[in-house]
């Protein structure tokens, strides 16, 4: 069974939905053991073998692959040095997709590529030849005696990588996917539900968003420095929700009553006592 990472609630207007997370992918690596090289027994940290019940030295370690419980092929320094793989200084552009097509759930980690010297012209060329399409080139190098696959797309006028989990490291998670039996959504929740969020949508601007912890951190540092002392403040919780219909009109009026101006608020504040009253 998979571990969650973290627990809580994803909260949608004043609906609250109580989820559990999980990591979506994992780098996925063969595993070479360090085995005692008398006796092939799994060495513990640090370097002791618990069949010899001594702490080994270094030149008596060897390496080793679990194929069963207990049982190891051994793999030699020659053995990993015919099959790893150089750093190569070439990256091929293997194939071209729709950018579209590629679930950001395989992207990993993301890398800016920039012109080395004299490389402008042929830089630019791939660039405005992938900025006038919706696709991406996928490529393979190596880095680092390991062989890599990236995403290649244009971006802000230059050039971004993102290397891929491969589909044997995006993990299946139990659940997940599957629609719940006997239960049915009512037009009308549905349709309340796309006006939520149609009252939050809104350009995408990054700058908006920022690590608050961060900053909470500094300021903390800082009223150390004066010697100060930060009063915690008190998280607000939410009640539960017993009516979705209910929760999902509350969250539009509050939508309402955000965007409304100085008199108009008052008024939809007002309006809303009286209701609260009656």
């Amino acid at each position: 069974m998979a571990t969650s990472v973290w627990k809580g609630a994803l909260t949608f207007g004043l609906v609250s939905i109580p989820i559990r997370l999980y990591s979506a992918a994992r780098s996925s690596r063969t595993a070479l053991h360090l085995l005692h090289a008398k006796c092939h027994t799994r060495l513990r940290r640090p370097l002791f073998c618990p069949t010899c019940n001594r702490v080994v030295d270094r030149s008596e370690v060897i390496k080793g692959f679990e194929y069963e419980k207990g049982r190891y092929a051994i793999v030699g320094s020659a053995d990993l040095k015919r099959i790893t793989p150089e750093t190569s200084r070439s990256m091929e552009l293997v194939a071209f997709v729709k950018e579209d097509q590629v679930d950001p759930i395989y992207m990993n980690t993301s890398y800016l590529a920039l012109p080395d010297k004299g490389a402008d012209k042929a830089y630019q060329l791939l660039l405005k030849a992938i900025e006038g399409t919706d696709q991406m080139g996928i490529a393979r190098f190596t880095m680092h005696q390991r062989d890599y696959t990236v995403f290649v797309r244009a971006r802000n006028h230059g050039l971004t990588m993102h290397t891929m989990y491969f589909t044997n490291e995006i993990r299946q998670i139990p659940g997940y996917g599957e629609q719940p039996k006997n239960l049915q959504l009512k037009p009308q929740e549905i349709k309340l539900a796309e006006k939520v969020i149609e009252s939050l949508s809104q350009d995408f601007k990054p700058e908006q968003y920022h690590d608050t912890f961060q900053g909470r951190l500094r300021a903390l540092a800082e009223a150390k420095q004066k010697g100060k002392t930060v009063v915690e403040k008190a998280v607000p919780r939410r009640g539960k929700v017993i009516d979705m219909m209910e929760a999902l009109k509350q969250s539009l009026r509050q939508r309402e009553q955000e965007r409304a101006p100085g008199p108009k608020r008052r008024r939809v504040a007002s309006r809303e006592s009286r209701r609260a009253a009656s």
